[in-house]
């Protein structure tokens, strides 16, 4: 049995220190193979930087994954080549700089891919179809990994849940992301995979999805523009932990996480 936890979007400083500060803890917790964050967030709430990048995998983490503030910190497009462990959305355009997907290597040589498609839905930058894309990848690798983790960084329900039962059965888990609010439709899909639409995230769950609340209200009541800074309070960890059965070749548990 291999255990995969996978914790959604990491939001700023807060979000940062906790999940650094517990990384071991929640590990040896978890009993997980494989740690699987997504740090999209992580600078200041847009983006993130190679700092963090490596302070992040020197913490412990597997795999970084990426979504559409990936190009958001100045200058990170000349960084992202040079960094491991880190993969930018696959269905961007190929002339983006950076992996498009992670092979990780457990110690008794099973190999679990890791790869993220960005939704089209209410979305905002340019991609390919991301049901082609992953299709695309997990045929073209076959044979270069034992189980796939695809993650989908989208905004519509529908779109995230289409490519659960579009994959179900060729992929262990397809989770989404970028909403940061946690789902409760975790599940074994009919052929095995384990979905969930939003793992929600990592960070100060006393403002608006990690936001300052005030700032966040003044915008929504009289539309202009504002700073949103990275709200104080209590900082949560959210993700899910997979269960899949090397035997069978299927997920066979999902359950939520959450440490706050």
């Amino acid at each position: 049995m291999k255990k995969i936890l996978f914790l959604g979007d990491v939001v700023g400083a807060p979000g940062r220190k906790f999940l650094m500060e517990n990384l071991a803890q929640i590990r040896a917790g978890t009993q997980a193979d494989f740690i699987i964050v997504n740090g999209e967030n992580a600078a200041a709430g847009s983006g993130i930087n190679a700092s963090i990048a490596r302070d992040f995998v020197a913490s412990g983490i597997d795999a970084l994954t990426l979504g559409d503030h990936t190009w958001d910190q100045r200058g990170f497009e000349n960084d992202l080549p040079k960094l491991e462990k880190i993969c930018r959305p696959a269905n961007l355009p190929e002339e983006n700089p950076g992996a498009t997907h992670l092979i990780l290597t457990a110690p008794d040589g099973f190999r679990l891919l890791v790869f993220t498609v960005l939704g089209q839905t209410f979305m905002g930058p340019k991609t390919a179809c991301p049901f082609r894309c992953a299709e695309k990848k997990l045929t073209e690798l076959a044979g270069t990994f034992d189980a796939a983790f695809v993650e989908i960084h989208a905004e519509a329900t529908s779109e995230k849940v289409a490519l659960g039962r579009f994959l179900d059965g060729r992929a262990a888990a397809v989770v989404g992301s970028h909403t940061h609010v946690p789902t409760a439709d975790e599940c074994i899909l009919p052929a095995g995979t384990a979905y969930q639409t939003d793992a929600g995230m990592c960070g100060p769950h006393s403002g608006v999805i990690g936001r300052e609340t005030q700032a966040v209200l003044g915008r929504f009541l009289d539309g202009r523009p504002r700073r949103f800074e990275i709200a104080d309070g209590e900082v949560q960890l959210n993700g899910c932990l997979i269960s899949y059965d090397e035997t069978l070749k299927k997920s066979v548990a999902i359950e939520r996480f959450r440490l706050s």
